[in-house]
């Protein structure tokens, strides 16, 4: 199995890199939330590390819901899903990965524009850490 081709299928690509923008402010703000109820279950003394707890928490909640649905929060109510070239769902050490690499690329401005400039130019809408993983955000069809 593979993926449909970007030139005799453009639905299955068609607004993701807007759905993708979306569906991180969605998870952006999924995360914040369970952030601050981290640092409430912590007494409040995880708010003294709030940029590296609220990393953590990025990482752990992309790299769950990754390997268990191929999807983020975020990625489900914008309708994309994440898939290996091939057409596999990712498995639990490549969501792992895929995380990890998502919050290096977000931490340096140029690698996130770099990222965004490469979603909005591959065929595949593949953002740094896609190429490097051999994945891709596609549309979701009606029957998965």
């Amino acid at each position: 199995m593979s993926l449909p081709d970007p030139q005799l299928y453009p639905e299955f690509y068609g607004d993701v890199p807007i759905k993708r923008a979306l569906a991180w402010l969605l998870d952006t703000v999924v995360t914040l939330v369970l952030t601050l109820v981290a640092v409430v279950m912590t007494l409040f003394v995880g708010a003294f590390i709030f940029p590296v707890l609220f990393a953590a928490v990025s990482v752990g909640y992309r790299t769950v819901m990754l390997a268990r649905y191929g999807a983020t929060l975020g990625m489900m109510v914008t309708g994309i899903r994440l898939r290996f070239l091939d057409g596999r769902p990712v498995d639990p050490p490549t969501a792992a990965l895929y995380s990890l690499l998502h919050a290096g690329i977000m931490f340096f401005v140029i690698t996130q524009i770099a990222s965004i400039v490469m979603i909005l130019v591959t065929p595949y809408r593949q953002g740094l850490h896609d190429l490097a993983l051999s994945t891709t955000m596609l549309n979701r069809p009606a029957t998965d």
